[in-house]
């Protein structure tokens, strides 16, 4: 566990690099009600080649306790307790860590990551984005009009209520999710095998409150010349398939970083392209590395 600066208690799971082969640090954030247990296969190959890796919860996700009234609502207050939190522990692992430093993320971590950097809260050599949330897949309106509905469901019922159906019995996965997330059975049926084993990892939908601050947040990074003062080197993953994200956004905001690049999929892959087959998987893990050995080359 880490400690925010409010005390709040937080996991993190730390490999030190393999071997002689010392390459460098990454810090993984997962995504909205995710878990770093279902990236332990990305995480262990990238400690096979030489890196040094932590990943950490969000506060009120997972095995860090919760924000809202119940065990399974996905709640928080605003995006920037997690930003903040982003950039104490930044700070602390950096100091603890060899360089170069890399973020990587993944959907919501990677919003979040894009935050901390357009506010100047981290300092990576390089990033990584899995299908990050820089827009929501949701009804083709503008942002402000979305986030104005947001905003009136906040003040006509209870902003911890959750924003949308889970299933029809509680705690059971959705019909269908898989084909949201990957082509992949055994890891997908991997997620459902920890949700089993470590119940605390259960969370179902957002909350309102989340959606409205989600929204507002979006706004803030869709704001001309926010992602522009970005100098870091940022790869972006994405796919047309996605519905839990907005492909066309994260193909803006690959245009709009200075040192953006983009690797797009279509219909071979899903939200989670780092669990998707092998003949996506591969290729997307080898492209990563030839992105890192330009962007944050070994010290």
């Amino acid at each position: 566990m880490w400690h925010a600066g409010d005390g709040h208690a937080v996991r993190r799971i730390d490999w030190p690099g393999a071997g002689a082969r010392a390459r460098g640090s990454i810090l993984f954030l997962p995504g909205r009600g995710d878990c770093y247990e279902k990236y332990l296969e990305t995480l262990e190959q990238w400690h096979r080649d030489g890196w040094r890796v932590t990943a950490s919860d969000w506060r009120g996700q997972a095995g860090s306790g919760r924000l809202g009234k119940d065990a399974v609502t996905g709640h928080v207050e605003d995006l920037a307790i997690w930003v903040d939190d982003l950039a104490d522990l930044w700070a602390r692992w950096v100091a603890e860590t060899p360089g170069p430093h890399v973020l990587a993320a993944h959907s919501m971590g990677g919003h979040l990551v894009l935050r901390a950097l357009v506010e100047g809260r981290v300092t990576p050599d390089a990033v990584v984005l899995s299908a990050p949330m820089t827009g929501i897949n949701g009804p083709p309106l503008p942002l402000s009009a979305l986030h104005a509905v947001a905003r009136m469901m906040c003040a006509v019922g209870d902003p911890m209520r959750q924003a949308w159906k889970w299933s029809e019995k509680p705690g059971v996965l959705p019909a269908g999710r898989a084909n949201l997330l990957t082509h992949d059975a055994e890891r997908y049926a991997d997620e459902e095998w920890w949700r089993d084993h470590r119940p605390e990892l259960v969370m179902g939908p957002a909350s309102w409150r989340w959606v409205e601050r989600a929204y507002a947040s979006s706004r803030l990074l869709e704001a001309p010349g926010a992602l522009e003062k970005v100098a870091v080197p940022v790869l972006i993953l994405s796919t047309s398939s996605d519905k839990l994200v907005s492909h066309p956004a994260n193909l803006r905001a690959a245009r709009r970083l200075p040192k953006g690049e983009m690797v797009a999929f279509g219909a071979e892959a899903h939200h989670e392209i780092l669990r998707e087959e092998d003949s996506v998987r591969g290729p997307v893990m080898a492209h990563i590395a030839q992105f890192l050995d330009k962007a944050a080359p070994a010290q």
